[in-house]
């Protein structure tokens, strides 16, 4: 076993540990450095901590992470975490409130609506909050620059932005991108007819603030999660949102419904192999998900490039090296697309320019 896989599955373990479920753990000494290293980049940080604390109770003998060191890893998640998800809750709850002064409903997308979904909400990081306001989003963004005098960007093809208390908000008047794939077009319709359900919500600080409903929240974040995977990659931690929804939600969703869109779409394969490492590698029961379907050498290369994905995040800053960049990184991803998308790479690809010079400034 190479050193880089060494690593992966001790994190794996001690996440196992995190969630409550058996780690597995076959040794007790670890490179704590490269852990929590690999633990930030994967979103993992306080899950890990927890798998940690867990470890040092129930192993006997274990050598856990230098005091000094653990101390710093607390601190950090007391602060990046625990700390900063009140400050995210106040803000959602002061933005429903602004917006329902004025009649504007507000359904928060993606980051604290999965943040429901897990055991410790305030262990899952959080970053922008995601907004979807039924309709009437750029009335609602009228209102914003009219009463508080928020400058409301529109760079972007499926939401503007904007910040409130410090946080961006993306507010979505389509929920995919509608430009990038000729498909999307159809896909948003069908979005666009879930997203109209507002039977579900909850109270903050006096304010009602929308949640997606299971079916619109199961398309939303398996489309989401394949739009990161073939563009650029994934976390574990949207690995995890995915699981905890479907623990939480999975006899709430029309599984034979869901099963024909991801058909239509193409999306299948994709979709039992995150279920499958959701099961196999995350230790997560089986009969919560609809279906696991292991294809073993797939499954691990999925699972290797979340670990190591072969183009990052990080793109050069000047225009040019950044277009070479964004193209070679396309190129490289070639496989992922033909496991996700039915459509020609090349129409997508056309699709893709044409999106990019509607929006120049998302190049």
């Amino acid at each position: 076993m190479n050193i880089e896989m060494e690593k992966s599955k001790a994190l794996l373990s001690l996440i196992r540990l995190g969630l409550g479920h058996d780690g597995g753990i076959q040794k007790t000494e670890f490179d704590w450095l490269a852990i929590k290293a690999l633990a930030d980049q994967q979103e993992m940080t306080a899950v890990v901590l927890d798998g940690i604390e867990r470890f040092k109770r129930n192993v006997q003998g274990v050598q856990g992470p230098d005091q000094q060191f653990l101390l710093q890893w607390i601190g950090e998640v007391m602060q990046n975490y625990e700390q900063r998800y009140i400050s995210y809750e106040k803000t959602i709850s002061s933005l429903a409130g602004f917006y329902n002064r004025y009649g504007y409903k507000m359904m928060v997308l993606k980051g604290y609506a999965c943040s429901l979904d897990w055991p410790k909400p305030n262990h899952r990081p959080c970053g922008d909050i995601d907004i979807w306001q039924f309709g009437e989003q750029k009335k609602a963004d009228g209102a914003l620059t009219s009463e508080k005098g928020i400058k409301v960007g529109n760079s972007h093809h499926h939401h503007t932005v904007f910040y409130w208390n410090g946080f961006m908000v993306e507010n979505h008047y389509d929920f995919i991108n509608v430009y990038s794939r000729k498909l999307n077009i159809e896909l948003e319709k069908i979005f666009k007819e879930l997203g109209r359900d507002d039977s579900h919500f909850v109270e903050m600080d006096g304010e009602k603030v929308y949640l997606p409903s299971p079916n619109l929240h199961a398309l939303f974040l398996m489309r989401h999660l394949v739009a990161h995977f073939t563009s650029v990659s994934i976390t574990l931690r949207q690995v995890l949102d995915w699981a905890f929804f479907v623990e939480k939600h999975t006899d709430e969703v029309d599984w034979n419904w869901l099963l024909c869109v991801i058909d239509k779409y193409h999306m299948r394969v994709f979709f039992n192999l995150i279920n499958a490492i959701c099961v196999e590698d995350l230790d997560f029961p089986a009969d919560i998900f609809p279906e696991v379907r292991s294809l073993p050498e797939l499954k691990e290369r999925v699972l290797a490039d979340i670990f190591e994905p072969a183009y990052g995040t990080a793109e050069p800053a000047s225009f040019l090296p950044r277009i070479i960049y964004k193209y070679r990184r396309w190129q490289g991803n070639a496989w992922k697309q033909k496991l996700c998308y039915s459509e020609t790479r090349w129409s997508a690809f056309w699709s893709g320019v044409w999106a990019h010079l509607l929006r120049p400034k998302s190049i």
